[in-house]
């Protein structure tokens, strides 16, 4: 069966909690609503009981009848039967009913915690595991953690039931009730074998589950790719893949699932004909009545049935478990990025200061209290990096791809957690300061901004919901003159589609540019954000950086001259060092890398270009 668990791997943050744990932990989603519980508790009481005066009555009936038979007897124990039959579907509908609302209002809690948890997760988190994996958590196992709870008041109200019947049977037989109380450990035996089996099986199949919703996530969210590229065929036969091996495992449980039940009876069964014959020996040599001979094989069905549903829903019990533990693994995910203190931010004068900074990518790698040195292995993006941006600085940050850029940015926003060093945001440790209002004053306009589904309005607003209408026209019209806001259909009521697709880059760049003058941060971070728009739109653009940086502390990433000549300073990385800092025209003068990217990247938007008088190849 090895090859069925190939790709079903557990997570890095995937936890093995015990059954105890888990239980322990289930209640005290149910503490709030305990009084729900404590009636479903009595209806399962009463119902059990309402189950057990049935039998009783009619082999008390029997008895009365072949000693003095009557009508009215006859019409009284229908309508006793009747009763009690009209009182246990009360007292299940009751149940039913209380249980639903409860697990309802568990599982709402439960998803809650598992989304704020996603929230909660670090930018590493989301690099490092896939985000159809993660959904499947908060959606298809919290769901299956809502059957471990109904199997749970399911066989409570069973157990309760095997009791009573047990009491019964002793008052009637002793022995005869021995001999069947004696089949229960072997039953119970029986399905506890199954146990070590169906909760790795389910656990694999909700990982197989999560396999599937992560590739039909991955390639919805890529099908331009995927077409563009002509892929189609590719990825369905690699959906063919994964869905197969989710149908094996999913087999598999389906078997260790149902084989249980069949074998389960065969015992129960065996046991029931050995006390139908031991017992109609009885009751023909007198020992015992008829009556009682009846009340006795009633109660061996109905002691039986709850017995082996027990023992068969054990394994179905293991599912819903290993739900919980896969939602509460996600829950207790140890977070990399860790704040040691929360003190408030008002307002920054936006200085930043990178001392001895250590960082890298990999799993595994946290807070290094001995020298970084020391772990020669590792692949440092930055190792021992320092640089300091004073307040209202403009900075450029250019160099080739894998130098570092971008991830000065993400040790900025507080997007990954340092290894070494210290990185202080106006001379205050950034571990130090209140998350949520740092990352307000910080504005970034990514290279591919992400656009909320509702309207160009709406998706400005999003950094301060409570600006008015005024105040986003405003920032919009700062852009450009407002030019790009005519061309939208409906102006900025014009609805931008799923993750902006109805508009263009330019215009959702544009879009991403006025949420941020919204937002009126101190810290400004423009990343590569106009390399892939045409010249227009880039005009547009740059007036509207005019204007947000004018004051702050602006930080860019560019490959676009007009973005880098006009910085303050600019500094030139390669394999996370400087190399070289000045302005465009001193880096020019001094001919070094600096020179080279711009002859090789920037020189020919220059307005002076003039290729036809560079020298050719091989003069």
């Amino acid at each position: 069966m090895g090859f069925i668990m190939d790709g079903l791997a557990a997570e890095a943050y995937d936890r093995t909690y015990s059954d105890r744990d888990l239980i322990r932990r289930i209640w005290r989603y149910f503490r709030p609503h305990s009084g729900r519980v404590a009636l479903v508790a009595i209806m399962v009481v009463l119902g059990s009981v309402v189950a057990t005066i049935i039998p009783i009555t009619i082999s008390r009936s029997i008895e009365l009848l072949a000693g003095d038979p009557a009508t009215q007897m006859l019409i009284g124990l229908a309508a006793v039967v009747a009763l009690m039959g009209a009182l246990g579907w009360f007292f299940n509908f009751v149940r039913l009913t209380f249980s639903a609302r409860a697990v309802g209002d568990v599982v709402l809690a439960l998803r809650e915690d598992a989304f704020r948890a996603v929230l909660q997760r670090d930018m590493s988190f989301y690099n490092q595991y896939a985000s159809g994996r993660i959904v499947s958590r908060v959606t298809s196992d919290t769901q299956d953690f809502a059957t471990v709870v109904t199997l749970t008041i399911d066989l409570l109200s069973q157990l309760l039931l095997v009791v009573i019947i047990a009491v019964v049977m002793l008052t009637i037989n002793w022995q005869l009730a021995l001999i069947t109380l004696a089949a229960g450990p072997i039953v119970i035996a029986a399905a506890l074998t199954f146990r070590r089996v169906a909760r790795l099986t389910t656990r694999q199949a909700q990982r197989a589950l999560a396999n599937v919703n992560a590739s039909i996530q991955e390639t919805v969210s890529g099908i331009a790719v995927a077409k563009s590229f002509r892929q189609e065929a590719a990825i369905y036969q690699q959906f063919r893949q994964t869905n197969e091996l989710a149908f094996r495992v999913r087999l598999r449980q389906g078997l260790v699932f149902s084989s249980i039940f069949p074998l389960l009876n065969l015992l129960s069964g065996i046991a029931i004909a050995t006390i139908v014959y031991f017992g109609g020996r009885l009751a023909i040599g007198g020992v015992v009545s008829v009556g009682e001979w009846y009340l006795f094989v009633q109660s061996l069905a109905i002691f039986f049935f709850p017995l082996t549903s027990i023992a068969s829903f054990w394994s179905q019990f293991q599912q819903g478990l290993s739900a919980s533990e896969r939602v509460f693994a996600l829950i207790d995910a140890e977070p990399k990025v860790v704040q040691t203190g929360k003190e408030p931010v008002t307002h920054l004068a936006g200085r930043i200061e990178f001392r001895d900074v250590w960082f890298t990518y990999e799993a595994g790698q946290d807070r290094i209290t001995v020298s970084p040195a020391s772990h020669p292995s590792t692949q440092w993006v930055l190792a021992g990096f320092s640089l300091t941006i004073p307040a209202g600085q403009k900075l450029a940050i250019v160099g080739h791809t894998g130098a570092g850029k971008s991830s000065l940015i993400k040790l900025i926003t507080r997007f990954y957690e340092f290894q070494a060093g210290q990185l202080l945001i106006d001379g205050q440790d950034i571990r130090t300061l209140d998350l949520a209002q740092y990352r307000r004053q910080i504005g970034l306009v990514p290279q591919s901004p992400f656009l909320f589904s509702g309207t160009v309005a709406e998706n400005i607003r999003y950094g301060r919901p409570d600006a008015t209408i005024e105040d986003v026209r405003a920032v919009a019209y700062q852009i450009g003159g407002g030019e790009w806001v005519a061309d939208l259909p409906d102006g900025l009521e014009t609805d931008v589609g799923e993750r902006g697709a109805r508009l263009s880059l330019g215009q959702r760049q544009l879009v991403a540019l006025a949420r941020v003058l919204l937002q009126n941060p101190s810290i400004f971070i423009l990343d590569e954000a106009t390399a892939s728009i045409d010249p227009f739109t880039e005009t547009q653009v740059q007036e509207g950086l005019d204007i947000v940086m004018q004051g702050r502390t602006s930080i860019i990433i560019a490959h676009r001259l007009s973005t880098v000549r006009t910085a303050d300073r600019i500094i030139v990385l390669k394999q996370g060092r400087i190399i070289e800092e000045g302005t465009h025209d001193q880096l020019l003068s001094a001919g070094g890398h600096y020179a080279e990217l711009y002859n090789t990247y920037f020189r020919h938007q220059s307005l002076d270009y003039k290729p036809w008088e560079e020298t050719a190849p091989g003069a």
